[in-house]
């Protein structure tokens, strides 16, 4: 489903995010992504969805080379693609309905469907009696959760999330990992990216690990207890 060949990235200036990096991901897999600041997670995301194109080597999502897609192809391929950003990219003069509707809006939904799978999305990460709110009242475990449900509206088969616990607490961390598992448990690809390596104790998922842009390790963290 995911397949990176000898995958290299640079940006202007020369700065190198990754190098030579190679794996596979099949379909359903749960996949975490760690690695220090700086090492390329945000970076190896972003190729998936096409969001940067690599300089060298192969990026293949869904058997489509992604990174030569001409820009009228990439709404397709973001349809199958639910995105949770390090930095949220919440529309703060919209309310929590409206931030979720609008992955459907550009898609061009029919508007009875629209409103289903918006309050299924908010249902799912408990956020249906705050679909009136708007997100500058929510607390940023909130406002994560918030993110998943605008990410996954639109039913992708693969999900990317990049840094989705970094700024919360314990609790809310667990929370939202729970959200990811039961996705995972319905089939649904995901790679998450994070720096906490704590949160991979409570469950067996396969780890890669960046260094300085390199892929060191592909693995299987052995569960908890």
């Amino acid at each position: 489903m995911i397949r990176f060949n000898q995958v290299i990235k640079r940006y202007p200036g020369g700065y190198q995010a990754l190098k030579n990096v190679t794996f596979e991901i099949s379909k359903g897999e749960m996949v975490f992504i760690t690695g220090h600041s700086g090492a390329g997670k945000s970076t190896l995301l972003k190729l998936i969805a096409a969001i940067e194109r690599p300089n060298l080597g192969s990026v293949i999502v869904n058997n489509q080379n992604v990174g030569v897609l001409k820009d009228r192809a990439l709404p397709y391929l973001r349809r199958n693609l639910g995105i949770i950003f390090q930095d949220h990219k919440l529309l703060f003069d919209r309310n929590v309905f409206d931030n979720v509707m609008l992955p459907l809006q550009i898609c061009g939904f029919d508007y009875r469907e629209s409103h289903k799978r918006v309050r299924a999305a908010l249902d799912k990460v408990g956020l249906l009696k705050r679909e009136k709110s708007n997100p500058i009242e929510l607390s940023g475990g909130e406002q994560q959760r918030l993110c998943i449900a605008r990410a996954i509206v639109n039913r992708p088969t693969i999900l990317l999330a990049d840094e989705p616990t970094g700024n919360l607490d314990t609790e809310y961390a667990h929370e939202i990992m729970a959200i990811f598992d039961s996705f995972h448990q319905v089939g649904v690809t995901l790679l998450i990216s994070t720096h906490d390596e704590s949160i991979l104790q409570d469950t067996e998922v396969r780890v890669l690990t960046l260094r300085q842009g390199e892929l060191k390790t592909s693995q299987t963290a052995p569960a908890a207890g």
